[in-house]
């Protein structure tokens, strides 16, 4: 079983949670297949939280079309961020909306990884 720590030394808390339960019952080359393809297509939380605060001030939704969720982004764009509620919202729950969002990616992920060993 692959160490959690040495595929991922970026990601804490919660995060690490997901993929190791993931990357459990993988050989080390899937784990290893696994590692790179995530580590390129997960979202940053604090990336996240950055384009969230510049559509607060700008251009709503910017936060939303970073995290893939195009629906949202182009909703909190006719909108305004809901009236800037969504947008206030999202600067709160920042973490939670990328995590959500990581761990379908890493899920998909995980699959392709399986299949290809």
């Amino acid at each position: 079983m692959p160490n959690i720590l040495q595929l991922f030394p970026e990601i804490d808390g919660e995060e690490q949670l997901f993929p190791s339960g993931l990357v459990s019952d993988m050989t080390d080359p899937q784990a290893q297949i696994f590692s790179i393809s995530y580590r390129a297509q997960r979202k940053s939380p604090m990336t996240f939280l950055l384009w969230t605060l510049v559509g607060f001030v700008i251009l709503a939704g910017i936060g939303r079309f970073y995290n893939g969720h195009i629906g949202m982004g182009i909703l909190y764009l006719l909108t305004g961020g809901l009236c800037y509620i969504g947008t206030l919202v999202d600067v709160f729950r920042f973490k939670k909306i990328v995590l959500q969002g990581n761990m379908m990616k890493a899920q998909q992920l995980a699959i392709m990884a399986k299949a290809s060993g």
